[in-house]
């Protein structure tokens, strides 16, 4: 039977996700990429997700606190799912014929209006200058949003099963 040892799933959780987020502060200006304000939020989830792996990760060290392990697993597995649907409707947006669809409306959402204020506090990190249904760079036939909907789902996934297997297994078992 596999033996999971949390810290080390933590950890690499954490490298995801901050690799993720790299990646997307490289590409943008290499690349002359215009994110949008869905991209900027994926952004933002990606990075406060490598915070939230990284406390999980903390708190499993010897004298760690399990209650500490468990709300960052479920923070992490909130910010996932809900970078999860964002990550999907971005990439139905895409799927469209073009010119049918736009995130661009008369009214911000939530979404856009912390993305617009964060944007106005970090240009450099949370600025949106482009539009959701654009499918500006494509690696192997799938968009960065379609890219980041796998990464999100793949976090899931593994903390999910990371918090479950801690669940059924005293800590002492998983050192």
């Amino acid at each position: 039977m596999l033996k999971i040892v949390p810290r080390p799933v933590w950890i690499l959780l954490t490298m995801l996700s901050a690799s993720a987020a790299l990646a997307s502060l490289i590409l943008t200006p290499w690349l002359n990429l215009d994110p949008c304000h869905l991209c900027i939020f994926q952004r933002l989830l990606f990075m406060l997700m490598a915070l939230l792996a990284t406390a999980a990760a903390l708190a499993e060290s010897p004298g760690g606190s399990r209650l500490a392990v468990q709300a960052s697993g479920l923070g992490l597995l909130a910010l996932a799912a809900v970078g999860a649907g964002v990550a999907a409707y971005q990439s139905w947006l895409q799927f469209q014929p073009v010119d049918t669809v736009s995130c661009v409306g008369g009214q911000l959402g939530p979404i856009e209006r912390l993305v617009e204020w964060l944007g106005q506090q970090a240009p450099s990190l949370f600025l949106a200058s482009g539009f959701c249904e654009d499918r500006e760079l494509v690696i192997l036939g799938l968009s960065l949003a379609n890219w980041a909907f796998f990464l999100f789902v793949l976090t899931l996934a593994v903390t999910a099963w990371t918090l479950w297997r801690g669940r059924r297994s005293p800590r002492a078992n998983l050192l």
